[in-house]
């Protein structure tokens, strides 16, 4: 969003509340939260409707640019290949359409056979250690609509995975993707672009025949603390002064240090990208991801519970524990530029901003595996540095990392990765050196 005038003189600004932990009573909390941020945002000299207006206009604009787009079949999604990015080639255009959509398709991010023969081998790896035999039902309530037993697997420490996460084609797209970003600003570097903390996550293997639910719109950078700790106050500072074309999502500014609320769903890193790596071959219309590719719509999300039809104690449904929603009773705009990926062949990657809205297609009687690795773009920052020794010691010792469920079905397990096989890029994304 374009720069906008300030006040010259816009003395002090309201004091916001906040609370670094969830508070007791959220709806309390709520209740008060939300006329301190009016009162502040008010200060600029312009009310909350008007506000809310600017953003509006300049939503409505890329959603409708959208549905344009899609109308006249053109494919939503900006596609770039790995060679260009290795070789430092990428076109400006494609790098503006990457800003203004806040996603990426990556063609031949790995070789196709790299990519099947990891799908083998993690395989051999679950079925060799009795991950099935022993296989408890899921650990959290996230992904128990997705139908399929099991869809998502709770593993993060096979070989495949961590080869995938320390090879260099993976950091080569993840400094990529990271250099797309304002890491320094207001006198600060945020992340080093350049060094990802190799965030542990889990994988989807989705059988031929499924029937999945899928996952409904939802975003991922946070819940409540979004509004209420002083960080995320600071990360949003241009929505709630009032200087909303200010803003922009793009800056790490205070982004990088800010605490999540507790959950089973929760993410302690800061991620520029959320992202996974294909490991089939997956055609656009079976139950692939979709998204909102709008980064800017965050300011959309965060000051539409300000409006006057929101109830006093409500945040148009975010709350602690889940997701952060994306709701037609409060989102209705946000969702008609839903878009999903193009077909994808194995190794190919997807990514998108850590703030766009996604979601998971529903899908009957799948053509096709749909296999993914999730991995992310998490740069190091003192975030990341922090939970980092939260990973070094699920790695050692084969436990579930502690954003998630406390499953641990490799501590025991044969063939699992160890120290020894990590090469500079593990370690670094470790903190070992």
């Amino acid at each position: 969003m374009s720069a906008s005038t300030r006040n010259e003189a816009p003395g002090v600004l309201p004091r916001l509340p906040h609370w670094e932990s969830p508070p007791t009573d959220l709806k309390a909390a709520i209740a008060e939260l939300k006329p301190a941020l009016r009162a502040r945002i008010e200060a600029s000299g312009r009310t909350v409707e008007e506000v809310f207006a600017v953003v509006e206009r300049r939503i409505t604009e890329r959603v409708e640019e959208i549905e344009a787009a899609a109308g006249r079949g053109e494919e939503i999604w900006p596609v770039i290949d790995y060679a260009e990015i290795e070789a430092g080639t990428v076109p400006a255009e494609a790098l503006a359409r990457l800003h203004r959509r806040g996603c990426l398709v990556v063609r031949g991010h790995f070789p196709r056979e790299q990519a099947l023969a990891w799908d083998a081998a993690t395989v051999e790896y679950v079925e060799s250690n009795r991950f099935f035999e022993n296989y408890r039902g899921p650990g959290d309530d996230f992904f128990g609509s997705v139908g399929s037993k099991p869809e998502i697997y709770p593993i993060y420490w096979s070989p495949a995975q961590m080869q995938a996460r320390q090879s260099d084609r993976m950091a080569t797209v993840q400094a990529f993707l990271n250099a797309q970003w304002r890491s320094e600003s207001e006198g600060v570097q945020w992340f080093d672009p350049g060094r990802d903390s190799l965030y542990p996550d889990r994988i989807r293997r989705r059988p031929p025949g499924t029937n999945s639910g899928g996952l409904g719109t939802h975003l991922d950078p946070g819940t409540l603390d979004l509004w209420m700790t002083e960080g995320n106050q600071r990360a949003f500072r241009h929505l709630f002064d009032g200087y909303v074309e200010e803003y922009d999502p793009w800056d790490a500014a205070h982004r990088t240090s800010g605490p999540q609320y507790p959950g089973s769903t929760m993410c302690s890193a800061f991620r520029t990208f959320q992202g996974w790596t294909a490991l089939s071959d997956m055609d656009h219309d079976q139950g692939v991801l979709h998204t909102v590719p709008i980064p800017e719509a965050m300011a959309y999300l965060m000051l539409r519970p300000l409006l006057s039809d929101v109830p006093a104690d409500d945040l148009c449904g975010v709350t602690t524990g889940q997701v952060f929603p994306a709701l037609e009773r409060w989102h209705a705009l946000l969702l008609r530029a839903v878009s999903g990926i193009p077909d994808v062949r194995a190794g190919d990657s997807v990514w998108w901003h850590c703030d766009l809205i996604h979601s998971v297609a529903p899908v009957t009687d799948q053509q096709g595996w749909g296999n993914v690795m999730y991995i992310p773009a998490a740069p190091w920052c003192p975030r990341n540095e922090q939970y980092a020794a939260e990973v070094r010691a699920a790695f050692d010792t084969g436990a579930s990392p502690s954003d998630f469920p406390a499953e641990h079905y490799e501590r025991d397990w044969s063939g699992r990765f160890t120290r020894d096989d990590l090469n500079r890029v593990g370690r670094r994304g470790m903190g070992l050196e």
